[in-house]
């Protein structure tokens, strides 16, 4: 069995063994822990903690306050892009920007003084985005009519399956802003309640749909909240009874649809897990995992999390804004460091771009490039496009093959059919700032961009041993000559 197969199979097998143990209500004993890749996967708990983390992310909004919680509980220090800042070796910190995108780090307790020749040290990053395709709620929110009818009027936020979205119950989720007094505040809201749904229209009226549908979504796509019992300035009611305030106090809303289907494991043999958001939150979830399992003391290790992907990353808090790029200048100046000494930390550094990828669709194999087509519970996929939409090089992905390969950790290829457009992500977006070594790693997943998505349990555990091996590695990279991992 080739060593990618034996590490994939062995990391089943772990997972199988955990869920018998906890169906007996056991804890498995450590001696019946993987000896072949020498790790104990967590399996299906890991994947059930993917789902809780993202069911508390309703919205961008909510997934960086999330985000927040977990740093502040793992006793990071939170500061604020507004402060000043003061940093010392071993501290860990984060910042906020937008209470959309967060970038955490931790400096390592090694990183040298600033001397005569400058602060030598380097960056080891990983980054995802907070947001996922969905619709948003245009200011004026409500539609009457026809007849006693009380719809939402949205337009769409990013490159969602449109179909995907019918006859499902659905939520709202972000954020509200409100007055008080002189002051005018953010609040964050998600009402756990199921408020709307978009009805199909009967095959009975629509005798072709199954021939081909492609929803207007002006027309098709407007939530139905009521019946007659609400009226227009319902919602602001509704918002003000969940916050505890008066509607005339709400002054604007960045508010979107949630699916409130649950997530979960599934399958015969418990290989599958389905959730809403999955890309790109599974990728948020397990590199903020990974970097929170970490320790490097020869470097400043990073976590970011960044808003607007789906929509183009070019905002205030996108990966393709100043966010990062300011970020790291401060932490370098905040040691001590010269604007010298931050270009040549980035002429050292490397970022893991995390942004999940396509698996080999069960049913159409046909679309995949046949020799780069990755499959569900094989391990993280590393992605390449040669029109750049990837920034991973040949560099970058050696560098990241032989990090795991030392941790033991498979890893899957994937890149576009050559004559089919892909998509792109945040890497390269990001390097336009903060230009530095990249590649473009995901989860595998089914059916992306769907309301409702689908992975591998296996993979959740298995991408955070790998961008755990990666945080943990010192990559002393010379230009693009050589990298030694130490």
């Amino acid at each position: 069995m080739a060593a990618r197969e034996k590490d994939v199979a062995c990391a089943q097998s772990e997972v199988r063994v955990e869920r018998e143990a906890r169906g007996k209500g056991e804890a498995r004993p450590e001696s019946e822990a993987c000896t072949e890749c020498g790790t104990r996967a967590k399996g299906e708990a890991r994947a059930e903690e993917l789902i809780e983390f993202i069911e508390s992310c309703p919205s961008m909004f909510h997934t960086a306050a999330t985000i927040s919680g977990r740093l502040d509980a793992a006793g990071f220090t939170y500061l604020s892009e507004g402060a000043a800042w003061e940093l010392a070796r071993g501290g860990r910190y984060y910042t906020v920007r937008n209470n959309s995108s967060v970038i955490a780090w931790q400096v390592g307790a090694d990183v040298p003084e600033a001397g005569e020749g400058g602060l030598a040290t380097h960056f080891q990053l990983c980054a995802s985005h907070s947001d996922s395709p969905t619709f948003k709620l245009k200011s004026a929110p409500e539609l009457e009519g026809p007849g006693s009818y009380l719809r939402l009027d949205t337009e769409a936020y990013g490159g969602m399956i449109d179909y995907t979205w019918f006859d499902r119950p659905l939520g709202i989720a972000g954020r509200v802003l409100v007055r008080e007094g002189t002051r005018v505040e953010s609040r964050l809201v998600a009402p756990d309640r199921d408020l709307a749904i978009i009805p199909s229209v009967p095959i009975h009226m629509q005798r072709d749909v199954n021939d081909g549908f492609a929803p207007n979504r002006a027309r098709d796509l407007c939530p139905l909240v009521s019946i007659g019992a609400l009226g227009k300035g319902s919602l602001d009611e509704l918002l003000a009874a969940e916050l505890g305030v008066e509607p005339e106090q709400i002054l604007a809303r960045d508010l979107f649809l949630v699916n409130r289907q649950p997530g979960r494991v599934w399958g015969a043999a418990q290989e599958f897990v389905s959730v809403p958001k999955l890309d790109d939150l599974a990728c948020a979830f397990t590199s903020l995992e990974a970097f929170l399992g970490s320790e490097n003391a020869a470097d400043v290790s990073v976590y970011a999390c960044f808003d607007n992907e789906e929509v183009g990353s070019n905002t205030k808090q996108g990966a393709m804004s100043t966010f990062l790029r300011d970020t790291l200048a401060r932490v370098l100046a905040g040691l001590g460091g010269s604007e010298e000494d931050y270009h040549r930390a980035l002429a050292c550094s490397m970022l893991v771009s995390c942004d999940n990828a396509h698996g080999t669709h069960p049913n159409r194999p046909d679309l995949h490039d046949s020799a780069n087509a990755p499959v569900l519970g094989g391990g993280l996929v590393v992605k390449e496009a040669a029109n750049q939409k990837y920034c991973t090089d040949a560099f970058s992905r050696a560098a990241l093959l032989a990090v795991c390969a030392d941790a033991g950790v498979p890893t899957q290829t994937f890149a576009n059919r050559s004559d089919m457009a892909g998509g792109s992500t945040l890497g390269n977006l990001s390097n336009i700032q903060a230009s530095m070594h990249a590649v473009d790693v995901g989860l595998p997943q089914l059916a992306m961009h769907s309301s409702y998505e689908t992975g591998a349990v296996a993979d959740v555990e298995l991408a955070i041993r790998a961008l755990t091996a990666f945080y943990n590695a010192n990559l002393a990279i010379d230009g693009a000559d050589a990298v030694t991992i130490r």
